[in-house]
């Protein structure tokens, strides 16, 4: 699985499958963030399936899809918010990882 780390609190991946929660949750992740709208590509895993196995692992979850930079600025500041609020680290996912980046320099060029 690829990871881009962004700082001490986010790092970013491309889409994950259910079969990775327990490489996030042994690498002391806390929260898994989907950052990818559900049924965007055929056998894309759904947010209910990934959220469903990273509650039973004890990570807590975040659905914020975005597509455009529209969505972005939508989401920014509950992205702010579950950074924050987050235990630890978080994860955060979508497509390729670029959209989650996008979204943490969102949060970060507006704080």
């Amino acid at each position: 699985m690829q990871m881009k780390q962004l700082d001490d609190h986010v790092t970013v991946a491309p889409q994950i499958t259910v079969d990775d929660i327990p490489a996030i949750k042994a690498a002391g992740f806390t929260v898994v963030m989907c950052n990818r709208p559900d049924g965007e590509e055929p056998g894309q895993p759904s947010w209910s399936e990934i959220a469903q196995a990273a509650e039973a692992a004890g990570l807590a979850t975040s659905f914020l899809p975005m597509s455009t930079r529209e969505d972005a600025l939508a989401v920014r500041d509950a992205f702010r918010r579950v950074v924050a609020e987050a235990p630890g680290p978080v994860f955060a996912y979508c497509r390729t990882g670029t959209r989650c980046e996008i979204l943490w320099m969102t949060a970060q060029q507006s704080a």
